[in-house]
């Protein structure tokens, strides 16, 4: 492995402001920098091959946050949301019926009337154009691979990743050294689990005092189907069947225009029994019948997976710290109960665009930017969170049935008179410490896919258009190499190759039948960029990490 040392000096721009991400966050952050005063300088990196290609969400999105970032949206002849919820229906599923729950019965931030049903993706590349006719600098294919910092430890800005290093970590012919972006202020707006996040959370001890940061794994397919099936603007939300009653999680299917459907499945990673697999639940729930006749006679043409942040209010980290601020998803804006995050990842760019606008005016630099840190709990989007902070402890305590009743009496409580009868819950372990050993758990039979409503994980990457170079360095890295074979195999069968939703992952043994000299295989080419393995894996020994820019999915409008 070449020492970076030795490979030369890197060129170096500078800024004002670097962002992180080229996300709704990340975006509307940089625009309204721009908003704020057109001659702040701006430059947004993105480890996608294109804005947007990188960007999974199911998505119902609520226009607040595009409302106010940009009032004009809805009258753009290229607007990125034409669809709106016409229809909202929420079922409770059992093996094979399912219990339709009324509107009326529903807290009243459930319902989704006035929000957009689309692809968050679209929006991010309608955003970027927007941002750039501002004058924002976007760089999408280079991912930010380093945190650069001055001598006093304040973070002033990344390092881009070396393009052209092969496997054995020497360089390649046309190896491209990575760049330096200074800036006063960086802004990381990475999405769950950001790999330089994690980092900057563990130095700076943003984490201190809060509950654990918790996580879902969502999993998504886009459909084109039968126009007879077809009720543009149809909302649908489930949970129950087929999971337990102890493992949280549920489904979504959206009606968007062109007579497209996207399904998808969300399982809260703090599940207990390590013989899960959240594709195989997916795929098993697709065969439900109040599920399977709107795609019968469909063609499946995108596939995705993304982790979600799920600790709300509670798991929110310190956001600011020297040089720099979380925004977006990045810092856990997600209004779980909603299965929303956009608009508060909109809000959240705004409103840390707002605060370093005025500390750039005032002439300061590199210090931290505690008045974002301390303005965001009274904001909109604290003010959205508190309302449903106990809604995810509750489920995770009680179980579905009795924590989705009393999660939804605390909502009504919450939205009508303003506080909780149970204060602020606490969430608990970090999703990582609650598997239970394969001694103490029920293994589950999962069905063949019929290739019809269910498929196999390798046909549904393909469908991902995920691509890496292959000649280039793992990125899925392992802190100690025997601990998946020597550890985790025997005490939860490795869970790896199970959680992850991409066929990554798996356990190959020298002899088959007697399932002996087993060894740990890493795929990394197959990786959608989800992040559940660095989250779930119960050593905590895979550090996830960026590969080359540009690699990864390719999502066109997921």
């Amino acid at each position: 492995m070449t020492d970076s040392a030795d490979l030369g000096p890197r060129e170096a721009m500078e800024y004002d402001v670097v962002v992180v991400g080229a996300g709704p966050a990340g975006l509307a952050a940089a625009i309204h920098l721009k908003q704020l005063n057109p001659e702040t300088s701006v430059v947004v990196v993105e480890k996608g091959s294109e804005v947007g290609a990188h960007i999974l969400s199911g998505a119902v999105i609520d226009p607040v946050g595009l409302d106010k970032l940009l009032p004009e949206w809805r009258e753009a002849e290229d607007r990125p949301l034409v669809t709106e919820v016409t229809e909202d229906q929420f079922y409770y599923l059992g093996p094979s019926g399912a219990l339709r729950l009324p509107n009326f019965g529903m807290p009243k931030l459930m319902s989704n009337h006035g929000n957009f049903v689309g692809s968050l993706g679209n929006v991010c590349r309608w955003l970027a154009v927007q941002a750039e006719a501002l004058g924002v600098e976007i760089y999408p294919g280079f991912a930010a691979a380093e945190v650069l910092y001055d001598d006093k430890g304040a973070v002033m800005g990344i390092a881009t990743g070396d393009m052209g290093i092969g496997r054995d970590g020497q360089p390649k012919s046309g190896f491209t050294r990575g760049m330096e972006l200074h800036g006063k202020y960086t802004l990381f707006a990475e999405g769950a689990r950001g790999s330089l996040t994690k980092t900057l959370i563990a130095k700076y001890n943003l984490a201190d005092g809060r509950e654990p940061q918790k996580f879902g794994i969502g999993i998504k397919e886009l459909w084109q189907i039968d126009p007879a099936k077809h009720v543009p603007g149809r909302v649908q939300h489930s949970f129950g069947w087929p999971l337990d009653s102890k493992t949280g999680g549920g489904s979504f299917l959206y009606h968007l225009e062109n007579n497209q459907v996207v399904v998808g499945f969300v399982i809260h990673l703090n599940y207990t029994n390590p013989y899960l697999s959240p594709f195989d639940e997916f795929q098993r729930f697709k065969h439900h019948p109040l599920i399977a006749p709107t795609f019968e006679g469909g063609k499946r043409i995108a596939y995705g997976a993304r982790a979600i942040t799920e600790g709300g209010y509670q798991s929110v980290p310190k956001l600011s710290f020297p040089g720099g601020a979380l925004i977006g998803c990045a810092a856990g804006f997600v209004n779980v109960p909603r299965i929303k995050g956009s608009h508060n990842a909109v809000l959240s760019g705004m409103l840390a665009a707002e605060h370093l606008s005025k500390a750039l005016a005032e002439g300061r630099s590199h210090d931290e930017p505690a008045s974002y840190e301390a303005a965001w709990r009274s904001s909109e989007i604290g003010r959205d969170l508190y309302k449903v902070r106990n809604v995810k402890p509750l489920w995770s305590k009680l179980g579905t049935f009795a924590g989705v009743i009393l999660g939804g009496i605390d909502m009504h409580l919450n939205e009508k008179l303003g506080f909780s009868l149970f204060g602020t819950l606490k969430h608990g372990k970090p999703d990582y410490a609650t598997l239970k050993p394969i001694a103490e758990s029920k293994p589950i039979d999962y069905p063949k896919p019929d290739g019809k409503l269910s498929f196999d994980k390798l046909s549904s990457v393909f469908l991902s258009s995920t691509n890496h170079e292959e000649d280039q360095p793992i990125h899925l890295t392992l802190k100690d190499p025997k601990v998946p074979i020597e550890k985790n195999l025997p005490l939860y069968g490795e869970p790896a190759r199970l959680y992850c939703p991409a066929g990554v992952y798996e356990v190959v043994y020298g002899d088959e039948a007697a399932k002996k000299d087993p060894r740990f295989v890493i795929n990394a080419q197959n990786c959608v960029h989800c992040k559940t393995c660095d989250i779930k894996d119960p050593a905590q020994n895979i550090n996830w990490v960026t590969p080359e820019g540009g690699g990864g999915p390719n999502y066109p409008n997921m």
